[in-house]
């Protein structure tokens, strides 16, 4: 049976493959955590990001796609095309300037919205491994489906963001939780959900500017939707309707089971 997308994959499989040499050849650069300019998001871009997008921008010209590019440092490319290309080069940019194992190339294709992606792809920078979904057409890990797993509360595990911005829902799911995990990597973090690695993942701050953009989750939404799960807000409200645009932030909630999704609506947090 024919793949949806299938040459739109692999040309995004080919971004992420160039993408990650880039950044496992820039690794020991002296400068590689040098603030290099301000990205269009308006947080500072650091060189090792702006190899990253530079290289996966030129594998762009020489597939010769004309897709519009929307990405954390270059922000709002217009390239002619009648989709969006939406990328961040280095999901955990801290965590690689730190030599912790957990970041990703993140990168969807689509039209106008959230709901509008029809092509995710999150690819690990360390062990290699590449999580894709296409609309209509499942979710993989390195060729194997994955689903979402059912939700045991003895053996539940979440993921979500911690520290000095973290809501008091957040605090609050990471009382409640039997285990709770904090990589730092929205992609990833969603991801584990969609592979039933974990039951749910939040991110939600106490200002709206410090929660996540399109460029972080664009990816994993479509991930998690096609392995079966939910994503909305840290209310469970949907968040299809958010413009492919860097000025859009939003609290994330993915889920895997819709036991859980409904356990949290009835005020067991989120």
């Amino acid at each position: 049976m024919a793949v949806p997308f299938a040459r739109e994959l692999e040309i995004l499989f080919r971004v992420c493959q160039a993408g990650r040499q880039t950044v496992r050849e820039s690794l020991l650069a002296p400068h590689r955590g040098d603030v290099v300019a301000m990205g269009a998001d308006g947080s500072p871009t650091e060189e090792l990001d702006r190899r990253a997008e530079a290289r996966i921008l030129a594998v762009l010209e020489e597939e010769g796609v004309d897709w519009d590019v929307v990405s954390e440092e270059a922000g709002h490319v217009v390239r002619g095309g009648g989709r969006t290309l939406v990328l961040d080069p280095i999901d955990g940019s801290h965590n690689v300037l730190r030599n912790l194992p957990y970041a990703s190339i993140s990168i969807a294709l689509g039209a106008s919205t959230l709901g509008g992606v029809d092509v995710g792809v999150v690819h690990d920078l360390f062990t290699g491994t590449t999580a894709w979904a296409t609309r209509g057409g499942g979710a993989c890990v390195d060729g194997r489906r994955v689903r979402v797993r059912p939700w045991n509360p003895k053996g539940e595990l979440f993921f979500l963001n911690l520290g000095r911005h973290a809501t008091p829902r957040a605090l609050a799911l990471a009382g409640r939780g039997r285990r709770v995990r904090a990589l730092g990597c929205a992609s990833i973090e969603m991801v584990t959900v969609a592979t039933g690695a974990a039951d749910a993942y939040l991110f939600e701050n106490d200002t709206p500017n410090r929660n996540l953009r399109v460029t972080d989750i664009a990816a994993a939404y479509r991930i998690v939707l096609e392995a079966g799960g939910g994503v909305g807000d840290a209310t469970g409200r949907p968040i299809d309707a958010i413009p492919l645009e860097l000025g859009h932030h939003t609290s994330v909630l993915a889920w895997g089971d819709p036991a859980l999704a409904a356990s949290f609506a009835e005020g067991g947090t989120p």
